[in-house]
């Protein structure tokens, strides 16, 4: 029961002071978008950080990938605003939000993503990237900095 309302307490707070580094031993982050109402979508995901910057800086890279037409793509087309907290796979908030800002990359910066979220996630990844292979679905890689 505790627990429960702890969980509640950290569901509606953002720790403005908060950097990066409490997602260092996490597998998943709990990505918020939002919708033009603003009401937020919350969804459980894979990260890779770029090792090259430090996660408690403000220059802080965290790298997740996505089907091109998901939801959460289509939000992030509307506002590039995020919130992220630690969370399990189902989605249990571990720690308190953060706010951050997203953007969708192409490119070199697009291949840096998925080699890191491989190297993190192996052998799944790979594994989820050869099933993937098979359906012909865009997939795009979103990088989230500290707001």
């Amino acid at each position: 029961m505790a627990a429960q309302r702890i969980e509640v307490a950290m569901a509606n707070t953002t720790n403005a002071t908060a950097t990066f580094a409490a997602l260092a031993n996490h597998k998943y982050f709990s990505l918020e978008t939002f919708r033009k109402s603003g009401q937020g979508v919350r969804t459980p995901i894979w990260f890779a950080p770029d090792p090259s910057v430090s996660l408690d800086s403000g220059a802080a890279k965290l790298y997740v990938y996505t089907i091109g037409n998901s939801g959460k793509v289509k939000r992030l087309r509307n506002t590039h605003r995020v919130r992220i907290a630690p969370c399990d796979m189902r989605g249990r908030l571990l720690g308190s939000w953060m706010d951050g800002q997203a953007e969708i990359v192409t490119g070199a910066e697009a291949e840096r993503g998925q080699r890191l979220l491989k190297q993190k996630y192996f052998p799944w990844k790979q594994l989820l990237d050869f099933f993937a292979s098979f359906s012909r679905r865009e997939h795009v890689v979103i990088v989230i900095s500290p707001a």
